[in-house]
């Protein structure tokens, strides 16, 4: 099992992606990011291609989908919070964007 990164560690690597936020999902620390987009079916597209991120690496966030709007949140279930393998996915997911 991959190690939960510290408050200190996890504050310090968002510096480097100020759209990311520390929050929390039942109690359990996740990152989270929200995509806005012009209408429902782009919103649904790029989930799709984080989904197709989350395969090829087999480490799945939580997707939430909504008008004009993506929410993505990572965190590692087993270890129980945020590991460095989530803020691979995050750089990923951040690469995609861009």
């Amino acid at each position: 099992m991959t190690d939960v990164l510290t408050e200190e560690e996890l504050k310090s690597h968002l510096i480097r992606y100020p759209e990311w936020h520390r929050e929390s999902v039942g109690g359990v620390a996740c990152v989270r990011r929200i995509w806005i987009f012009d209408n429902f079916i782009d919103a649904f597209r790029f989930a799709g291609r984080v989904a197709e991120l989350a395969e090829k690496y087999n480490h799945h966030p939580q997707l939430t989908v909504s008008w004009g709007e993506l929410a993505v949140a990572w965190w590692s279930h087993d270890a129980g919070g945020v590991t460095q393998a989530d803020l691979e996915m995050v750089a990923l997911c951040d690469h995609l964007s861009t």
